[in-house]
């Protein structure tokens, strides 16, 4: 059974950073384009990174300059390096990837982890 599980979130200040992994584990046959969202309580789930399999990046307006997504292929994790962390990112983070197993390409989610940025 394929799954995604992040870890790394937790409380942090106000110009303090985190980093978050996402491993993927099971029957995979490839992994594409892999993404980190976040969620803050009453708002829309939001890109926040993108990464493509061979590490080309793209970032929301908000975090660049400040985050970086990077990916181990052979391990199948995916990590987000967050600096200058603000009140604002203060949210739930998950991530993200269409993956090829043996019943063929399903979009599959993590179970989130949070992230809280305040003083």
């Amino acid at each position: 059974q394929v799954q995604l599980v992040e870890s790394g979130g937790g409380l942090v200040q106000p110009g303090g950073s985190l980093r978050l992994s996402c491993a993927a584990s099971g029957s995979i046959l490839r992994i594409n384009d892999m993404g980190w969202f976040r969620q803050a309580p009453g708002k829309q789930r939001e890109l926040v990174a993108r990464i493509t399999l061979r590490g080309d990046t793209n970032y929301a307006d908000s975090v660049k300059g400040r985050f970086t997504v990077s990916r181990d292929n052979v391990n199948r994790i995916m990590y987000l390096e967050m600096n200058s962390l603000k009140p604002e990112d203060t949210a739930v983070y998950f991530c993200n990837a269409p993956i090829l197993g043996v019943d063929g390409w399903k979009d599959y989610w993590g179970q989130g982890t949070q992230v809280t940025v305040s003083s």
